[in-house]
């Protein structure tokens, strides 16, 4: 069973949480990290990516650019811009992007739970992406993205979120992108209490978004676990920062694909080999009619000028149904056309393919297909009930399967460890 516990959290005085609140720091390149903080000196991008203070070019995994962000933290808590409340809280975050709402508790996730798997994932993370997070909590002793989990929806804890948003939240604000974001503090001892215990009745939690910051986390906990032998298991190091929702609150929009060339085939040549398991069909034109997919199974494809629609055939629906991984839309579109047709075998490592995240749109498919790339796939979403039936049966999806939106903040909840 899962435990989550409550944590004195460092956070901005109130006034101050629109100017601190930013982005995770893994959605910026590095060029646009130095331009979103440009006059921004309160934004936690600042800390989440230091090399932004330091000239063009610097190395930023050189370990002066990690003590950067230490200092700056420092700086900000002597300033009063960050305060620690001064008891273990839980916290109720809100994200409300054009209409739709989300709301999620705030608390610390055991690194227990994540290494016997009652927090479950869904892909593989990467040692250099691993490196670059560990100098940075270590350093900063500090963990200052929290992950973003999932769990089917208890009842009532969705009791005790709805009566404390009937209080007064500590921020309310709306971001430059129109998400607002509304934060409140439970830190009634019973409440806190109860909390506690229903979350301890939740067999499994699943890492929806932050793996790697996950995996990061996990690794400096047990790091610690060694500079401390005489650890009892309730130090901080041994948590990490998390965000749960409800999955029947979560939205996932499409991972799209950009692929730069027909692996030699000229277009004819390359509908023909795709109608062994498709069906092709034209529906619209560049510009005009794109072709979004709207169930499972279907894909949009812009070649040239149009837009097709591509329908499973049965034949190959009837072969894949039974895994829970190989039935999964990227997962046919890699095993039936980008593997076999166009010869990318990984699409972790080929160059020639590259992933657009459904918040861009099919326009930016368009676009792509007029600078560098001559195909374009757009997806129907990976569904949440997807993602816990290969979570629990302990397999992995594709890269690049599912695309979260809103996106949690940081620099609006910090867990010191």
């Amino acid at each position: 069973m899962a435990v989550v516990k409550p944590f004195r959290c460092i956070r901005p005085q109130p006034g101050l949480a629109e100017k601190t609140a930013a982005l995770p720091y893994d959605v910026y390149q590095e060029e646009e990290a130095r331009r979103a903080v440009e006059g921004k000196p309160l934004s936690f991008l600042n800390i989440d990516r230091p090399e932004t203070q330091f000239p063009k070019g610097t190395d930023p995994y050189a370990p002066q650019v990690y003590q950067k962000g230490k200092e700056l933290l420092e700086e900000r808590l002597e300033e009063g811009v960050y305060e620690e409340d001064p008891v273990e809280a839980y916290y109720i975050y809100e994200l409300t992007m054009e209409g739709r709402s989300q709301t999620g508790i705030v608390g610390c996730a055991s690194i227990d739970d994540y290494q016997n798997g009652i927090i479950k994932k869904h892909e593989n993370t990467r040692e250099d992406k691993e490196q670059d997070r560990i100098r940075h909590v270590d350093i900063l002793g500090a963990q200052t993205g929290p992950i973003f989990l999932a769990y089917r929806s208890v009842p009532e804890i969705c009791k005790i979120v709805e009566f404390w948003k009937g209080t007064e939240p500590l921020y309310d604000f709306t971001a430059d992108d129109g998400v607002t974001h509304r934060v409140w503090e439970i830190n009634d001892l019973a409440m806190v209490t109860e909390l506690e215990k229903l979350f301890g009745e939740v067999p499994s939690v699943y890492i929806a978004d932050g793996h790697h910051r996950a995996a990061s986390a996990v690794k400096v906990g047990l790091k610690r676990r060694k500079e401390h032998p005489g650890y009892t298991g309730t130090e901080p190091f041994n948590y990490f920062l998390s965000v749960l929702f409800p999955g029947d609150q979560l939205m996932i929009m499409p991972y799209n694909r950009v692929v730069k060339d027909l692996n030699g085939m000229e277009p004819n040549e390359f509908l023909e080999k795709i109608a062994q398991f498709f069906q092709v069909e034209k529906v619209g034109e560049r510009g005009k009619t794109p072709c979004q997919p709207d169930k499972k199974g279907t894909f949009g494809m812009l070649l040239g000028d149009s837009w097709y629609l591509l329908s499973t055939k049965q034949e190959v629906l009837a072969r894949t149904a039974s895994d829970p991984v190989a039935s999964l839309d990227v997962s046919v579109l890699q095993d039936f056309l980008l593997g076999p047709i166009l010869g990318i075998q990984d699409p972790r490592t080929d160059h020639r393919i590259d992933f657009v995240g459904g918040i861009r749109g099919v326009k930016e498919l368009e676009k792509r297909t007029e600078e560098d790339m001559e195909l374009a796939f757009s997806m129907y979403p990976t569904s949440m009930e997807e993602l816990f039936q290969v979570a629990d049966a302990g397999l992995l999806m594709p890269p690049k399967s599912t695309w979260f939106e809103p996106k949690l903040r940081s620099g609006l909840f910090i867990h010191k460890i």
